[in-house]
């Protein structure tokens, strides 16, 4: 189980996998780890003397796929820790907690808020491939039919503006960050209309086999979290205080509750 670390500690390669998900995890110039969940990791392992990082870019739907097909080593993309997904990967302790909600047309004609405006209005919601919100939009009743699925972000504002859907559901930083995108078309709905079990907490994801280098990991970020230097570094991409994921958060209930 510590083949990983080891040699990452003799200054072999960690591979960091993540998808263009503005402004968690996202690739810059080169492909270079950009947004506050790469931010977070790579300076955990720097505390770790783990330097020699390779980003890999992937779709979202892919990188649960990808970290078990050794395309990656550590996914870094931002994802919520949930019962399905911890049967395929491990995670880190929690990140942070962070909620979901509407992006809508600007001045929000329909009056939607939540799964039920989007029932009972007949709406159409988009949301992306391998987005929690798909299973949480099915168990909150809305219809097959009126759930539109495309690759990620930049495709869900695309819908709404052209109308082709009526609504956008996903986390509330690329909400936020599709509605500044939207000049001035869109906006976001009222979140705490949302239901009370959206928010969730995330993790950093590892292979099962790499155990000692998730738990040497989870010592170093435990250090890190919450410090002044770690809300400094990831202010720029609106993380505050308010998401730090409280002393209570535990990828053990994520995974069992979520």
């Amino acid at each position: 189980s510590d083949t990983l670390l080891n040699g990452a500690k003799s200054g072999g390669e960690v591979r960091l996998g993540f998808a263009n998900e503005v402004p968690w995890a996202y690739p810059g110039e080169g492909n270079a780890p950009l947004g506050f969940v790469n931010t977070i990791v790579i300076n955990t392992l720097k505390s770790m003397g783990i330097e020699n990082l390779a980003p890999v870019v992937s779709d979202w739907a892919g990188l649960i796929p990808g970290i078990k097909a050794n395309r990656y080593d550590i996914v870094t993309g931002g994802m919520y820790i949930l019962k399905k997904r911890c049967e395929n990967m491990d995670f880190s302790d929690p990140i942070g907690v962070f909620g979901d909600v509407l992006v809508v047309a600007k001045g929000n004609p329909k009056n939607l808020h939540n799964y039920q405006d989007v029932i009972n209005t007949k709406s159409i919601l988009v949301t992306g491939t391998g987005y929690n919100t798909i299973d949480v939009a099915k168990s909150e009743g809305v219809p097959d039919g009126d759930l539109m699925l495309v690759p990620g972000p930049t495709e869900m504002l695309a819908a709404l503006l052209a109308g082709r859907a009526d609504a956008i559901v996903t986390n509330t930083f690329t909400a936020q960050e599709l509605a500044d995108q939207s000049d001035g078309k869109a906006e976001l709905s009222d979140p705490s209309k949302m239901p009370e079990f959206t928010p969730n907490w995330v993790g950093i994801g590892f292979r099962a086999e790499d155990s000692g280098f998730r738990e040497a990991y989870n010592v170093a970020q435990a250090k890190y979290i919450g410090t002044e230097e770690m809300l400094a570094a990831v202010a720029e991409y609106g993380y505050t205080k308010d998401q730090l994921p409280g002393a209570n958060a535990s990828t053990e209930f994520a995974c069992a509750n979520r």
